[in-house]
């Protein structure tokens, strides 16, 4: 199957409708994903990254019924993770010498994976590579999302091949933006953003200053997951903009995770509290044991602040907390307050060490938490909502 997504320049990629985990189990994609290699038929021919190793060759089959492989002048790597580059193998069995452009990063990593040493040509941002009427210029992108990772811009055409940059993991069979659900749409793409690229938003800030900075026209950006951008393609390019700059909505949302109840009682009387204070703040609530950890990163993501519950146990915290934590601590989040609470019966750590955590993660911590001993009583959820309706009123300040 390829799509025309303008003049000679075809997507020739692969629909994965069933995939619900992504990265093994650390992204989940509950609508599916794409994977997005191009064919540029010019004087000259390119194909712009492959799809995912397991649909290696039924990516081959598809290439051969659009060109005859030979007939490839040029492959381009934009970035060496196995989801971009995985048909490769399959692929070089049959054009061996065939020239791939990478940066230099990128050929260590295609080494790394597949221990071939293939016509690897090594190029820098302002590298250009002619196909007859039209060039590809080359654009390093260090960190967006690996250490390898460029994007690519095709003269003429105005497309923009952004690699991660902008993407989503999103299967559909209308592979343009425009007519795709908007809400569905800019869903993925937060989320997608707010758990891969939020530990770069600096770099994403630099790099697409600089590229605006090149004064290039952009019809097009042709992502490596989900949806094509045709329409009005600057605006996901000044919604990352919005998103890189600490990025904050008027949220506050509550997670934990709880053992007999206690925790969850708690939570539900800090939120009662917060929906009280005035603050007309939207609250989010979550179980971590019940709701999909990336879907929780993302509220993360969009709060001005959040409150983490755990109960006490063994001296430390539930599993889900510290996972979810480990998670946050990895993402860099900036400028949201936080604060914690849990249960206990005797020993009574958690609050201190979820406090702790989230302070060496860089939250601003709110006062010194809520414990409450065993099942919360009456006085103890009146606690509880206070204590909420104060969170909610100092971060609102």
């Amino acid at each position: 199957m390829s799509l025309c997504v303008k003049n000679n320049v075809y997507w020739v990629g692969k629909i994965d409708w069933e995939i619900r985990k992504f990265h093994g189990d650390e992204y989940s994609t509950h609508r599916g994903s794409t994977y997005n290699p191009y064919l540029i038929k010019e004087e000259k021919v390119a194909l712009i990254d492959t799809v995912w190793a397991s649909f290696s060759k039924e990516f081959i089959t598809n290439l051969v019924k659009e060109i005859d492989l030979k007939k490839i002048d040029y492959v381009i790597a934009n970035h060496a993770e196995i989801d971009h580059s995985g048909a490769l193998p399959e692929l070089m069995q049959y054009i061996p010498d065939t020239p791939i452009y990478c940066t230099k990063n990128a050929v260590n990593s295609l080494k790394g994976h597949y221990h071939q040493d293939w016509n690897f040509n090594v190029v820098k941002t302002g590298d250009r590579l002619s196909l007859g009427p039209k060039e590809l210029i080359f654009i390093e992108a260090p960190m967006l999302h690996w250490p390898d990772s460029m994007f690519c811009y095709l003269t003429e055409d105005n497309i923009l091949f952004s690699n991660d940059g902008f993407g989503q993991h999103y299967a559909s069979e209308y592979m343009f933006n425009d007519l795709v659900d908007q809400s569905e749409l800019f869903s993925e793409c937060i989320k997608y953003y707010a758990n891969i690229l939020t530990p770069f938003s600096p770099m994403v800030i630099k790099k697409i200053k600089e590229v605006l900075g090149f004064n290039l026209p952009l019809d097009f950006i042709c992502t490596s997951h989900g949806v094509i951008w045709r329409d009005n393609p600057g605006k996901i390019v000044e919604q990352y903009l919005e998103w890189a700059g600490n990025y904050q909505e008027n949220q506050i949302t509550i997670i934990y995770d709880t053992m007999w109840n206690g925790t969850r009682v708690m939570a539900e009387n800090i939120a009662k509290g917060i929906q009280n204070s005035d603050s007309e703040v939207n609250l989010k609530l979550f179980n971590l044991s019940k709701t999909d950890k990336n879907d929780v990163i993302t509220e993360v993501f969009k709060s001005k602040a959040i409150l983490v519950g755990s109960p006490t146990i063994n001296r430390g915290i539930l599993v889900s907390v510290a996972g979810i934590l480990e998670m946050i601590k990895g993402l860099k989040f900036k400028n949201k307050k936080a604060n914690a609470f849990g249960c206990y019966g005797w020993s009574g750590e958690s609050v201190k060490i979820i406090n702790a955590l989230l302070k060496g993660s860089g939250f601003d911590v709110v006062g010194e938490g809520l414990r409450v001993m065993w099942n919360p009583d009456s006085e103890s959820m009146a606690k509880c909502f206070e204590y909420g309706r104060q969170f909610s009123l100092n971060v609102s300040v």
